[in-house]
């Protein structure tokens, strides 16, 4: 089957989440968006949604975030997944912006479609169809979501209303103009998983629900603990400098508002990224990389988590001995940094996700049953064990009351 071409756009700030995190509307999907797509020509998309916590009343966030033209959309729907492309007869709903069915965004900007009569369960994945008349240029997408979109040809028409999947004849593994759904849930709140290809879920099978954020939230629901989990990661994504690759992201510094403030009822945010920092030697200004400069990062994000009485915990980086960027030097870096993050107090918890991946006769080196291959990031398995390093109960104490220093 051919793939899809497409590209990238954006607009925020988006305010309706403020106003939603009094009303128990909780965030329960949320992919990281960035630019660099390919483009999209007069096209419907109808892509998979996994809800992380059960709702009602769901709403979508349309994103042109990363774009650079106005983003027409002729119409939008929701829906339950039947199998693959189709939509389960009776599930079918459309999309609206204050009650219109085609609706524009700026370059720049993201609008919050009007709450759907629905409810949503994580035993079943949603499909969001959006028929984009004229061609994007530059498309805002998540590049690797392991999971399939499914695309109209080229000027074949509006296919957002079909219940069956004959018109979608196109697939890819991304998301496009897409960076959030939210629920009604009273009672809970919402966990944002902050990092890198290793959070994105990097070579999990694709429709498996295999990364770790995704294991975390099935641990919560099993004990009954009413959280949802956000994945904010994307591949290949720095804390300290935007990534040279468009698709990779803007860094964890510029994209922190968006990806974790922006979105309504978060409570604890676990921040797990560096290694690519360390891996590309990228430090600020172009210069060569010091544990000093992760940590300064570190305490920026945690100063900003905390003036908005956020709890944010923080991750020990994976090893990488035998990846294609590890370094002796590097490697200097990542035991600095883990020591800090084990021994600082910055953070508000820390989950020692190296020392329970870690080789025990080389810990330089992922353990082999935990290791995808390429050195660098954990298979399914091992998404497994990070999730399991999680203590449920680091995640439901008390916010931070007030603004405090970053450590």
């Amino acid at each position: 089957m051919k793939r899809i071409a497409l590209l990238l756009l954006g607009l925020w700030p988006c305010h309706a989440a403020l106003a939603d995190d009094a009303s128990g509307r909780v965030a329960v999907w949320a992919p990281s968006v960035t630019a660099g797509g390919p483009a999209l020509r007069a096209q419907t998309l109808r892509m998979v949604v996994h809800p992380s916590a059960d709702g009602a009343a769901p709403r979508v966030r349309l994103s042109n975030l990363r774009g650079t033209a106005p983003l027409h959309v002729g119409h939008a729907t929701l829906g339950e997944q039947s199998s693959q492309a189709a939509v389960a007869p009776g599930s079918l709903h459309p999309l609206t912006v204050h009650g219109k069915t085609g609706f524009t965004l700026p370059p720049g900007g993201e609008v919050w479609t009007d709450p759907v009569r629905m409810t949503v369960t994580t035993q079943r994945n949603l499909l969001v169809s959006l028929y984009l008349p004229d061609a994007v240029d530059s498309s805002t997408f998540h590049h690797d979501a392991f999971d399939t979109t499914y695309a109209s040809a080229s000027d074949a028409g509006d296919h957002a209303g079909d219940l069956d999947a004959a018109a979608f004849t196109a697939q890819s593994t991304s998301w496009y103009q897409l960076s959030a759904l939210t629920v009604v849930a009273p009672g809970h709140d919402t966990v944002v998983a902050f990092g890198d290809s290793i959070t994105d879920g990097y070579d999990t099978p694709i429709g498996a629900n295999a990364r770790w954020p995704d294991a975390l939230a099935r641990r919560l629901a099993a004990a009954g603990i009413p959280l949802a989990v956000i994945d904010a990661g994307i591949g290949g994504n720095r804390v300290l400098t935007d990534a040279p690759n468009p698709t990779q992201g803007l860094s964890a510094l510029h994209r922190f508002d968006h990806d974790v403030l922006s979105l309504p009822r978060v409570r604890t945010v676990i921040l797990f990224e560096g290694i690519n920092d360390i891996g590309n030697d990228a430090g600020p200004g172009g210069r060569p990389l010091t544990a000093d400069d992760l940590i300064e990062g570190y305490r920026q994000l945690i100063a900003r988590a905390h003036a908005a009485h956020l709890r944010i915990l923080g991750a020990t980086l994976l090893p990488y001995k035998g990846a294609g960027y590890f370094s002796d030097k590097g490697e200097g870096i990542r035991q600095a940094v883990n020591r800090w993050i084990r021994d600082a107090g910055a953070f508000d918890g820390v989950l020692d996700i190296d020392q329970a991946l870690r080789d025990p006769a080389d810990p330089q080196r992922l353990r082999t049953a935990y290791d995808a291959g390429d050195h660098l990031h954990p298979n399914a398995q091992g998404m497994k064990a990070i999730a399991e390093v999680v203590e449920l109960d680091a995640l439901t104490r008390q916010k931070p009351a007030a603004t405090r220093p970053g450590g």
